[in-house]
Parts: C-alpha cells; sequence; structure tokens
C-alpha cells in the first residue's frame, strides 16, 4: 500500500500522520469488530474522510467497504455508508478541487479506482442485486454509484451488467419507483449505460422502456417540463439513433403519435423559457433522428407516413409559421420539416399547399425563399432554408416541374402583385450579395436534378436585363455574369448550376455551345496558371467543357466532339485538362460536403460544394476523362453500339408489351377453363342423377316383369309369344342406338387421332425449321423428341383401345343378328294355327297393340337421334372453322415468338403444346370413361348389368320352352 501510495499519491499538502493513522484504525475496526454498531460508526467516520482523503480512504477501506456490501445486507444505514464512501472515491464531481492539476489528478484516481472495483465482476453483481432493495438509503447510493462507474469506464461495466442475469431488469425498475429521486437518477444511469451499446439499447428498449419514458415526459408536462424531461428525452436518442430495430418497435408501437402534444405552442409565445427552449430543440432533434437521410429508406419513409397521418407534419408546419418563435427553434423546425418531407411525395405535396398567415397567404415556399436570399436573416437559419428547398425538390419531378414553371412566361403574373419562387430564384441569382448567388444557383440546380424536360424547360426563360435591349436567355446570362470575373462564391456556385443543367441535356449542351464565346473563355480559364483560390474555378471549367464534349450531339458543326478535343490538346494538353479535372475532388471541402444532405458551414465562406453536385462529379468524372482520350472511331462505334443499344431496348420493350398481352389472354383462358370445369362437374352430377334414374327404372322394369310372368303363367304359347314380341323390340333397339353411339365415338377418336398425327408432323416439321438459336438447339429437341415419344405412347394407347372397341362392336353385331333371328321364328310361330276363340284373338290385338306402341317409339327415338347428329355435324363444323382460326391464330403467333430469344419460344411452344395435348387427352379420356372402357369399376358394373339381363333373358326363354 505504500508503494500504491507513493505511486498515486500527489496532492500538493499531504496528509498529516495522525489522519493516516485514523484511517487505518477505522479500517481495522471495520475488519475486526464483532459489533455492528462499531463497524457502522467505523464506515461513518470513513465516509467522512473520503472527501477531502480520497486517495488513502480509497487505498486502505476499499476491499473493506466491499466485504461490509457482501457480509452486512441486513443493515440498511451501514450499506448506505458503505456506498456512498466508495461513491465519494470514485467519483470527480468534487468541488474542492479546482485547479486544473487536481481535476486531472482526481479524474486519473477515479479511473484507477473503478479498475480496482470491476476487476472482480461479482462486486458490479453484487451492486445491480442491491439496487433491488427499496430502502432509499441503499438504493439512491447504489444508483449513483452504478452511474460513476459506468462514467469512468463505460464500455467495461456495460459488458459487465450484459452478462449480469436479470442486470438491465433490475436497472429498468428504477423509471417505476414512486421517489423522483431515485427515478431521475434511475434516468440518468440509463443514459450513461446505453450510450453507444447497441445490444443494451434493444433490451432496454423491450423492457417498456419508451412507455414509462414518454409517461414521465407527459408527466412533467411536455415541452414545458423541467430538466427531467431533457434527460429523458437524451435517453430516448440514446436508444433511437442509429438503433434501426429500436427506430421500428418504436414505429410499430404507435409511439410517434404520442410526439404530436411536445408541438402544441400556445397563442402567446412570450413565455419562452430557457428550459423549454431546450426541449423543444432536443424533441425536434429526435424527430430527426426518426426520419434521417442516413437510415434505411423503407424505414424513414415509413416513419414520414407515420407523422403525416397522426398530423405531426402539420403541427410542425404550424410552429414553422407561426410568430414570436426563437431563432434557434425555429432553425431546427425548419431541418426537421425538411427531412419530414425529403423524398415522400405525399409530405411534399401537403408541405407545396401550406400557406402563411398573411395577407394575401403567401405560400409557405415563397416565404422561406425571401429568407434565404435575404442577407439580412441569420447565416445558419438561410442554410436551413436551403435545405428545406432541396428536400422538398428531392425525388420530386412535380415539385420541380412547379417551381420551373413559375418563370416561364406563360405563368408570370403580369400585375407584379405576387412573387413567385422562380422570380425569387432569380432575383438571388442576380444580387449583390455572394452567399444569395450560390444559395439561388444550387436552389435552381436542384429544380433541374434527374430531370430532362425541365432543363428542356428551362431553356425558355427569357430575362429583361435592361429598358431597350432584348430579353436574353436564363443560360446566357448566367454566362454573361460568370464571364465578369465576380467572386469565387458566386462562380462556383454558377458552375455548379451549369454543370448540372448541361449533363444528360444534348440540347442544353447544344445552346451552350452556340455561343461563340463560352468555349473560348473556358479554355482560357484553364489554361491560365492562377493562384491555389482560383484552382476550383479552372476545375469547374474542366468539368463544364467536359460535358459539353460527353453530351454532345455534334449537332453543331464548329464544336462537334473531335474538333473540341483538338481544341483542348492544343491550348490545354490532355494531362493538363485532366490534372485541372481532378482539382475538384482534391478540395478540403469536397469530402466534407459529401458526407451528409444538409448544408452544415461555420460559416458562409465555406458554402462551396453541394451533396448532390458531388454525387454528379464522382459519376462525371471518369467518363469525362475517357471520353478525352478517345479517338474519333471510337466514338463512332460508342454512338452505334448506343444505337444499337435503344434499338435493343425497343425491341424487347414491344415484346415485352407482347408477352404481357399474352400473359393477359392466358388468364382470360385460365378463367374460361376455370368455368367450363365447373360446368362439367355439374354436367356430371346431372349424369350421375339420371344413372340412378336408370337403375330404378330398370328395376321397376324387371319387377313389373316378374309380376307379369307369374299373371301369365296359366296362359298358353301365344300368349308367350306376344309378351316375346312385346319385350324384344326394346332389346333391339337398344342393341340398335349402343351401336350407333359406338360408330359415332369410333368415328371421332379416329378424327381425333388424325389431329393428334398432323399435330406430331407440325412438331417435327417445327424442330427441322432452320433460324433456331444454337445454344438451345440441342435441349429443345431433346424436349421435342420426349413429347414426340409420350404422344406417340399415347396413341399407341387410343389405337389399342378403338381396336377393342372395334370387337365389341362386332360382337354387338352378331348379337343383333341372332336376335333379329330369334324374332323372326317367334313371328313364324305366333303365325302358325294355334288356339283359336275371341280370347285369342283378343290376346293377338293387344300384343299388336303393344307392338305398335313399342315401334311408335322407335321411331320416336330415331327421330331425335337423327337430329342430334344433326345438331353434332353443325357443331363439328363450328369446331373445325374455330380449329382452322386457331391454326392460323398459332401460326401468326409463331412467327411473331420467333424474335425473342429462343430460350423463351421454346419454353412458351412447348408451354402451349403440353396445355393442349393435356385439354385433348383430357377431353379423350372423359370420352373414353363415357364409353365406359378407362375405368375398371364400370366396366364392372356394366357387365355385371349385361349379365344380369342375359340372365333374365335365359330365365324367360326356359319358362317359354316349358310352356
Amino acid at each position: 500500500m505504500n508503494f500504491l501510495r507513493g505511486v498515486m499519491g500527489g496532492q500538493s499538502a499531504g496528509p498529516q500522520h495522525t489522519e493516516i493513522e485514523t484511517i487505518q484504525k477505522l479500517c481495522d475496526r471495520v475488519a475486526s469488530s464483532t459489533l455492528l454498531d462499531d463497524r457502522r460508526n467505523a464506515v461513518r467516520a470513513l465516509k467522512s474522510l473520503s472527501k477531502k482523503y480520497r486517495l488513502e480512504v480509497g487505498i486502505q477501506a476499499m476491499e473493506h467497504l466491499i466485504h461490509v456490501l457482501q457480509t452486512d445486507r441486513s443493515d440498511s444505514e451501514i450499506i448506505g455508508y458503505a456506498l456512498d464512501t466508495l461513491y465519494n472515491i470514485i467519483s470527480n464531481d468534487e468541488e474542492e478541487e479546482v485547479e486544473e492539476n487536481s481535476t486531472r489528478q482526481s479524474g486519473d484516481l477515479g479511473s484507477q479506482f473503478t479498475e480496482i472495483f470491476i476487476k472482480q465482476q461479482e462486486n458490479v453483481t453484487l451492486l445491480l442485486s442491491l439496487l433491488e432493495e427499496f430502502d432509499f438509503h441503499v438504493r439512491w447510493p447504489g444508483v449513483k454509484l452504478l452511474t460513476s462507474l459506468l462514467k469512468q469506464l463505460g464500455p467495461q461495466v456495460q459488458q459487465i451488467i450484459l452478462v449480469s442475469p436479470m442486470g438491465v431488469s433490475r436497472l429498468m425498475d428504477l423509471l417505476a419507483d414512486s421517489r423522483e429521486v431515485i427515478r431521475n437518477d434511475g434516468v440518468l444511469l440509463l443514459q450513461a449505460l446505453t450510450r453507444s451499446n447497441g445490444a443494451i439499447q434493444k433490451i432496454v428498449a423491450f423492457e417498456n422502456a419508451f412507455e414509462r419514458l414518454l409517461d414521465i415526459i407527459t408527466e412533467e408536462g411536455n415541452s414545458d417540463g423541467g430538466i427531467v424531461v431533457e434527460d429523458c428525452l437524451i435517453l430516448l436518442q440514446n436508444l433511437l439513433k442509429n438503433n434501426n430495430s429500436n427506430q421500428n418497435f418504436f414505429k410499430e408501437g404507435s409511439y410517434i403519435q404520442r410526439m404530436k402534444p411536445w408541438f402544441h405552442v400556445g397563442d402567446e409565445n412570450s413565455g419562452w423559457s430557457a428550459q423549454k427552449v431546450t426541449n423543444l430543440h432536443v424533441m425536434l432533434q429526435l424527430v430527426r433522428v426518426l426520419v434521417s437521410p442516413t437510415n434505411p429508406p423503407g424505414a424513414t419513409s415509413s416513419c414520414q407516413k407515420a407523422m403525416f397521418q397522426c398530423g405531426l407534419l402539420q403541427q410542425l408546419c404550424t410552429i414553422l409559421m407561426a410568430t414570436g418563435v426563437p431563432a434557434d427553434i425555429l432553425t431546427e423546425t425548419i431541418n426537421t420539416v425538411s427531412e419530414v418531407i425529403r423524398g415522400y411525395q405525399v409530405n411534399q405535396d401537403y408541405f407545396a399547399s401550406v400557406n402563411a398567415p398573411s395577407n394575401p397567404p403567401r405560400p409557405a415556399i415563397v416565404v422561406l425563399l425571401m429568407s434565404m436570399v435575404n442577407e439580412r436573416q441569420p447565416f445558419v437559419l438561410r442554410c436551413a432554408v436551403l435545405y428545406c428547398f432541396q428536400c422538398f425538390l428531392y425525388k420530386n419531378q412535380k415539385g420541380q416541374g412547379e417551381i420551373v414553371s413559375t418563370l416561364l412566361p406563360s405563368t408570370i403574373d403580369a400585375t407584379g402583385n405576387s412573387v413567385s419562387a422562380g422570380q425569387l430564384l432569380c432575383g438571388g441569382l442576380f444580387s449583390t450579395d455572394s452567399l444569395s448567388n450560390w444559395c439561388a444557383a444550387v436552389a435552381l440546380a436542384h429544380a433541374l436534378q434527374e430531370n430532362a424536360v425541365q432543363k428542356e424547360q428551362l431553356l425558355r426563360v427569357q430575362l429583361a436585363t435592361s429598358i431597350g435591349n432584348p430579353p436574353v436567355s436564363l443560360l446566357q446570362q448566367c454566362t454573361n455574369i460568370l464571364s465578369q470575373g465576380s467572386k469565387i462564391q458566386t462562380r462556383v456556385g454558377l458552375l455548379m448550376l451549369l454543370c448540372t443543367w448541361l449533363s444528360n441535356c444534348p440540347i442544353a449542351v447544344t445552346h451552350f455551345l452556340h455561343n461563340s464565346a463560352n468555349v473560348p473563355f473556358l479554355t482560357g480559364q484553364i489554361a491560365e496558371n492562377l493562384g491555389e483560390e482560383e484552382q476550383l474555378v479552372q476545375g469547374l471549367c474542366a468539368l463544364l467543357l467536359g460535358i459539353s464534349i460527353y453530351f454532345n450531339d455534334n449537332s453543331l458543326e464548329s464544336y462537334m466532339k473531335e474538333k473540341l478535343k483538338q481544341l483542348i490538346e492544343k491550348r490545354i494538353g490532355k494531362e493538363n485538362f485532366i490534372e485541372k479535372l481532378g482539382f475538384i475532388s482534391k478540395h478540403e471541402l469536397y469530402s466534407r460536403a459529401s458526407q451528409k444532405p444538409q448544408p452544415n458551414f461555420p460559416s458562409p465562406e465555406y458554402m462551396i460544394f453541394d451533396h448532390e453536385f458531388t454525387k454528379l462529379v464522382k459519376e462525371l468524372e471518369g467518363v469525362i476523362t475517357k471520353a478525352i482520350y478517345k479517338s474519333s472511331e471510337e466514338d463512332k462505334k460508342e454512338e452505334e453500339v448506343k444505337k444499337t443499344l435503344e434499338q435493343h431496348d425497343s425491341i424487347v420493350t414491344h415484346y415485352k408489351n407482347m408477352i404481357r398481352e399474352q400473359d393477359l389472354q392466358l388468364e382470360e383462358l385460365k378463367q374460361q377453363i376455370s368455368t367450363l370445369k365447373c360446368q362439367n362437374e355439374q354436367l356430371q352430377t346431372a349424369v350421375t342423377q339420371q344413372v340412378s334414374q336408370i337403375q330404378q327404372h330398370k328395376d321397376q322394369y324387371n319387377l313389373l316383369k316378374v309380376q307379369l310372368g307369374k299373371d301369365n303363367q296359366h296362359q298358353g304359347s301365344y300368349s308367350d309369344g306376344t309378351q316375346v314380341n312385346g319385350i324384344q323390340p326394346e332389346e333391339i333397339g337398344r342393341l340398335r342406338e349402343e351401336i350407333e353411339e359406338l360408330k359415332s365415338n369410333q368415328e371421332l377418336l379416329q378424327s381425333q387421332l388424325a389431329e393428334k398425327d398432323s399435330l406430331i408432323e407440325n412438331l417435327k416439321s417445327s424442330q427441322a425449321s432452320p433460324g433456331t438459336n444454337e445454344q438451345s438447339s440441342a435441349t429443345a429437341s431433346a424436349r421435342d423428341s420426349d413429347q414426340i415419344a409420350e404422344l406417340k405412347q399415347e396413341l399407341a394407347t387410343l389405337k389399342s383401345q378403338l381396336n377393342s372397341q372395334s370387337v365389341e362392336i362386332t360382337k354387338l353385331q352378331t348379337e343383333k343378328q341372332e336376335l333379329l333371328q330369334k324374332t323372326e321364328t317367334f313371328a313364324k310361330s305366333a303365325a302358325a294355327p294355334g288356339e283359336s276363340g275371341a280370347g285369342m284373338t283378343a290376346k293377338a290385338t293387344d300384343g299388336d297393340g303393344r307392338l305398335s306402341v313399342l315401334l311408335q317409339d322407335m321411331n320416336d327415338l330415331k327421330n331425335e337421334i337423327k337430329a342430334l347428329s344433326e345438331e353434332r355435324t353443325a357443331i363439328k363444323e363450328q369446331l373445325d372453322a374455330s380449329n382452322s382460326t386457331i391454326a392460323i391464330l398459332q401460326n401468326e403467333k409463331n412467327k411473331l415468338e420467333m424474335d425473342i430469344t429462343d430460350s423463351k419460344k421454346e419454353q412458351d411452344d412447348l408451354l402451349v403444346l403440353l396445355a393442349d395435348q393435356d385439354q385433348k387427352i383430357f377431353s379423350l379420356k372423359n370420352k373414353l370413361k363415357e364409353l365406359g372402357h378407362p375405368v375398371e369399376e364400370e366396366d364392372e358394373l356394366e357387365s355385371g348389368d349385361q349379365d344380369d339381363e342375359e340372365d333374365e333373358d335365359e330365365d324367360d326363354g326356359k319358362d317359354q320352352g316349358r310352356i
């Protein structure tokens, strides 16, 4: 300890020997006393000495104090004294040490004692467990001690708390403490805990920190609250800044809506206290954290949407147009509104509709631009207005068009009663204030950013320079001011405007080159050897001349690309030109402007570069360098390649549209297929019902036949012959109908086979036709061969089914002949002499009547079959016509699709063919199902029915033979 005291001791007036002995005795008493009162009194005495003799108490007593925390937890008083003593040793908040050396030494002592304390991680865990005690004398000193540890060695203590079980959760309970002192110090503790640690920030956020902090802010009076509100807002900033997960959680939890009451400013704006200004400033910064341009675009746009929907943007615009608002609050509000509307069309449109409360009302944009071009306004306010205007135009072609339209002759107010945004920009562009020139030039450049239409429209703007002189174009006026040798800031602003205007706009380049004085001026500026201050202007002139070469369409013979390159080589030199062009990106202010979109400068002389312009320089510097060294032949080849690419793009666009139309047609066909499927299902259900009805009729018929057989058991053979004559025509008619149906089905199948054969021939011919792509020919031929093999296999199956059908038809025809022979035999037996009498004559008459009725029914059925066959013939003709039309359309479609990439062609053709094949195979299978052959169950049912009928016929024959 003496050695440590010699190393760390540095107080000018060291402690007397008695005080050192006293501290030693107190430490011995803490370590060795058995009575709690003695230990408590000793710790209290150490606490009183710890501020004045911080080093000695820390060296000798820290170990004993930690031991007290471990062993005497039952006594809150001694625990409180020990925590206070440790806080005095570690903390650097001593008021006694005023001198610089003493303060530096105090900071060293605090960090060294903190390092000793946290060397054993159990000490921090012990301190966290003590914070669970509700006793004020334990909890409050514990909070202060842990806060001091985090201030001294924050990252190390954060890691210990992070790995400690429930460490962060224990600290979150401090926000719910009913004692304001502990709650407020708990907020400060969480500030130090969440600083620069994303993992702890997420844990704190998911421990319901947002809800508790917003409740505290509301309880304290929002922006009218005290320092506690500021501390809560700073903690919210720590949780949300650069933490996308917490930002999304904050938005999804609908906490953005709870920010709106913060910005309710009363009618009497005189009561702006210093704390209220500070609170509002931090609140505005918190809004900006959620919509910062550095956040992911999706997260920023969702927060912007929520701010508009809950009315937060409207509330900010109210502050923006209010009177009596302090200057720093107004400036920060403008910056906040800028980022809330940046790149989000809905918010930009709303901002364009905001009017200032004046008579007559003026748009807020116009009022802000007045402040920007007014040199008497504060510099930071003018920068904020410029940023707001840039954010309003960012990715907002509609707003860009509205700004440019205010400069066109057809929209200028002839009465002069109102001032437009375009007029204010032109006024600032040509004023005597260089800062106004630069801001107006940058603002006008943002109205042209990535908008070729507005670049061409701005060429129409004419300016009246003086009475009696003809008007000149805005482009010409900018070059005139540039050549007059104004201030560097003005020339830089005009050159940035011209470079933005001419880039990606060959028409503007032609207008610029049409003035014969522009190119000599630029070459003269670049070729001169000027000082360091003029090097930036030389670099911008080189960039403007390079843009005039790269985007030149060679419409002016005197200033074609090749002639301008020769001019550079003769007067400047290519290497010198490239060197001057590199001055831009090497400038010290270039990198600063490229970091953030907001123009944040300490003073006006630093306003040289714009953020969007740095992107343009980075994009064009390389291509201009290549363009300078290219030969005329390479330029021609590049132009040809560009034309070819444009033609290719047009062809691709054409076929994309065609494919889109075909996709729509496919969707329609799919819908039709689904409709037909529904109809098919309905028809199938109807067929099922009819089959069941037929089966019922068969059962009734068999029952009636059995009953008739019983009634006629005692009748003669003539009556049996009559009954057979009554039954036999039905069998004959049914067999004839079946034969006719089978024949028609056979013809239909043969026609479908012919269509299959023709389709295979077409596939073979299309496979052998020239013009296919060499890269996909192998795969396409393989697919076609596979498909043809499948089709051949299906055709073989269909042919075998047709053969079986033909065998069945032959069998049925033989059965028909046998039945006809039986009929003739029965007729002859009926004509032979038999029984006589009135009874037999009546029976014969009755049989003849039944036979005539059956014959009449058969004739009616034949007529119906004939009508159906005619209808079928007409439908077949329509089908043939539609098939021919489909074939013609298919040929036209194939011709069109031959121009698309072969891979797409082969894929689409195969898909169409497969769809047709599936549809035809599906229809064929349905036809075969109707015939009863593909499905085994139907075959068994029909065979079973046939066997039943044959058995019944045999029984009738046996009965007849017996009679």
